[in-house]
């Protein structure tokens, strides 16, 4: 049978390895567009937890402010249920609240002779946040520590206020659910979308070493080639920084995707009313338009072509004739 051939059926799923920080898995019977969609949208676009706002009460260190404020940021915090919180923009408080935000505290001095080292775990949470996992510091190693913030020598100190806020990685990168997210389709280059350039042999100085090339088959020497398959097979390859486990963010990545889309059949069909996933309503901003988000009345402008109207308005003459666009209403 061929791999890239129609095969027919629904979307199917093998996980060929997961755990808590990787999951490397097949999607079979897809389409390349709506694939790789998937991976931008899992890696710029699925909401987590991120320390964004640092109020610096005494630092001491050799670091400057900006400095452990940077390293901050970058700490993952366990992101699941982030659905609970809230979006700064969307929240009524004007700067942050339990609704909004999780507040979490870094206060440590040394007072012995020894170099002192601050752990992520030295940031405790405060109470009041929308569940009891979210904003907690991620902390994998065996030694129960996390990520090493600052050091600090004799009598120096740092005490800082966290506010940790929900994001996604296209606003800044320390909201980033995953380390990498590896995407193949063809890992023996079957459909040849690749010519490499080789001297004598081009299967001793291009030898195939992906590890997904045994799943999906080698081709043999005299295989006819089909000029018309596509790709349908994709191998993805997901590795979380520890806020959201592997298969969290493949399941968010899919529930944006679907937002989206519906915000697009909402925009094309015209509907006003929430017709998305989840009641999501479309991409709508509340700083936009006076508080009423994209897609506002646009009132259009008086051009010499015609009357005061938009593009294919009642006025289409121009001075060259009537043109056949637009009619009454319609817009370009």
């Amino acid at each position: 049978m061929d791999p890239y051939g129609a095969e027919g059926g629904g979307i199917e799923v093998r996980f060929i390895q997961a755990d808590s920080t990787r999951a490397n898995f097949l999607v079979q019977n897809f389409d390349l567009a709506t694939a790789n969609s998937l991976r931008r949208v899992m890696l710029s676009e699925v909401p987590t937890m991120a320390i964004d706002v640092v109020e610096v009460i005494d630092n001491t260190s050799v670091l400057a402010d900006e400095f452990i404020c940077h390293r901050l940021g970058l700490i993952p915090l366990n992101s699941k249920n982030v659905d609970d919180v809230l979006y700064s923009r969307d929240c009524e408080c004007e700067d942050y609240c339990e609704q909004c935000s999780v507040i979490l505290t870094l206060n440590a001095r040394c007072t012995g002779d020894e170099v002192m080292k601050v752990y992520a775990r030295d940031l405790i949470v405060s109470e009041g946040r929308p569940n009891d996992e979210v904003g907690t510091p991620v902390i994998t190693d065996p030694e129960g520590l996390g990520s090493v913030i600052v050091k600090l020598r004799k009598n120096q100190s740092v005490h800082m206020k966290c506010i940790a806020k929900k994001g996604i990685a296209k606003e800044h990168a320390k909201w980033a659910p995953s380390a990498a997210i590896g995407f193949e389709y063809d890992p023996s280059n079957k459909l040849r979308h690749l010519d490499y350039w080789y001297e004598e042999d081009p299967k001793k100085e291009w030898p195939v070493d992906s590890k997904n090339a045994g799943i999906d088959g080698v081709p043999q020497d005299g295989e006819p080639f089909d000029f018309d398959a596509v790709p349908h097979r994709f191998f993805f390859d997901i590795e979380t920084v520890g806020g959201l486990e592997p298969d969290q963010i493949m399941q968010q990545g899919i529930k944006v995707l679907q937002q989206k889309l519906a915000a697009v059949i909402q925009e094309l069909t015209g509907n006003d009313e929430a017709n998305g996933v989840d009641g999501f309503g479309g991409g709508q901003s509340p700083q936009m338009n006076g508080a009423t988000g994209y897609g506002g009345p646009d009132t259009g402008y008086t051009t010499p072509y015609g009357n005061a109207s938009v593009w294919g308005g009642a006025g289409n003459a121009t001075p060259y004739g009537a043109t056949p666009y637009g009619g009454s209403g319609h817009r370009w």
